[in-house]
């Protein structure tokens, strides 16, 4: 294994733990901090693939699966204010959202890596993020999914609330999914600075 695998591997777990850490701490009334480390696991796994190849990438995904569940069993055994921190439901619902999304952004950025230098990092980021989103907040918070964990069943998050505080009224964990959604755009944009000036620094 080369240097840069374990570099990104490092990263990796660094990001997922920090997530999964600051996940917990609220950032006004629809983020946690988590909002803002998570994507930078998009940029990560984009630049493996772009020094190392899909395979590397790849691998460096599963790391970080391996991570988050780690982080995910040990979370659950911690009780909070409403319970332990993290439920089934969430545990499950970050776990695959995270597989899913990584992976197809793997596999996005290799079909783009010989156009444009920004159109593999960024549709590769923008179609990963979307998926994450709608799987994670789907799986852990919509009524749809109830039956996994009956016992768990995170209804503060189907309290019907404004859009935003300002739009129409919806389930709560749509502002949620929208903030959070929103955040990764933003951030997804904002990594192309990075990961240009990786590839300058690598390839020239």
């Amino acid at each position: 294994m080369s240097r840069g695998f374990f570099i990104g591997v490092a990263a990796m777990a660094a990001v997922v733990v920090a997530s999964n850490i600051l996940v917990q701490h609220l950032l006004g009334d629809w983020l946690t901090w988590g909002a803002f480390t998570y994507p930078v696991a998009f940029l990560i796994t984009d630049l493996t693939n772009r020094f190392l190849g899909r395979d590397a990438a790849g691998r460096v995904v599963i790391v970080g699966f391996a991570v988050g569940v780690i982080c995910s069993l040990i979370a659950s055994q911690i009780q909070g204010e409403f319970g332990p921190l993290v439920t089934l439901r969430i545990a499950l619902g970050s776990g695959i959202a995270f597989i899913v999304a990584q992976l197809v952004d793997v596999a996005i950025f290799d079909r783009l890596r010989a156009r444009e230098w920004w159109r593999a990092p960024l549709a590769s980021t923008l179609i990963g993020s979307a998926l994450d989103t709608a799987i994670f907040f789907g799986i852990a918070f919509s009524a749809l999914f109830v039956f996994l964990d009956p016992g768990q069943p995170n209804a503060w998050a189907r309290e019907a609330v404004p859009l935003l505080g300002v739009g129409p009224v919806l389930p709560l964990w749509i502002s949620l999914a929208v903030a959070d959604f929103a955040v990764k755009l933003s951030l997804a944009a904002v990594a192309l600075i990075p990961f240009r000036i990786a590839v300058r620094q690598v390839e020239t």
